[in-house]
């Protein structure tokens, strides 16, 4: 059978997962070395493919791989539609409205949110029971109440360093993130036992990293 193909996302997320994968007796030598490849075929079950966050359900949607790793902000934010099969316990982080100092969150006026994440940020506004303009920013979001381009932002904050660097406090918690394995609805009926292998390996690497890190602390 050829190899499954798994969309990695290249970052932070690629740099916390591989030693999950390596820990789950995967060949990650050429992941751990990459240089500048995007393809990875160390290991003959698995073929390890590294993309950006929002491309990974493209790839998974269209059926170029079976499985994707990606942040639940992703997720959430494109509306997956595939089966999300597995909570990995790296990535952990947290959605959260942020804004200067003199920022009124009871305004009356109708606000202006700057964010990477339009429909989240629409989702929870609309929960709360408040209309509000949400402009979409690529870069860095902490910029837009600083010049006044927005009156508040909603981004993601592991631990607060950036925001506190620039002067912003956090106004409202939104929902956690953290890094899920995807699979394509397809490929779970085609490659069944190696995907719930792949998973049982995960989560039991998956633990005992927790395990190690509670131990350490």
């Amino acid at each position: 059978m050829e190899p499954i193909k798994i969309a990695l996302t290249k970052g932070r997320t690629e740099q916390q997962v591989v030693p999950l994968l390596e820990a789950s007796g995967i060949n990650c030598q050429g992941l751990k070395n990459k240089g500048r490849k995007l393809i990875f075929n160390d290991d003959p079950r698995y073929d390890f493919i590294l993309v950006k966050g929002p491309d990974v359900l493209t790839y998974l949607n269209s059926g170029t791989v079976q499985i994707g790793i990606v942040g639940s902000d992703v997720l959430d934010e494109q509306e997956n539609s595939q089966y999300a099969m597995l909570n990995l316990s790296v990535g952990k982080c947290r959605f959260v409205l942020a804004s200067t100092a003199d920022f009124n969150p009871q305004q009356q006026r109708r606000k202006i949110i700057a964010t990477k994440y339009p429909n989240i940020t629409k989702r929870y506004f609309e929960g709360i029971g408040e209309d509000v303009e949400i402009i979409k920013i690529e870069g860095s979001v902490e910029l837009a109440p600083l010049i006044g381009l927005a009156d508040a932002i909603v981004d993601i904050v592991e631990t607060g360093n950036t925001l506190r660097e620039n002067n912003l406090r956090v106004y409202a918690k939104l929902q956690p993130v953290n890094t899920k394995l995807v699979v394509n609805r397809l490929a779970l009926r085609q490659y069944q036992p190696q995907i719930k292998t792949l998973i049982s390996n995960l989560q039991t690497a998956d633990r005992q990293a927790v395990k190690s890190k509670l131990i350490r602390e």
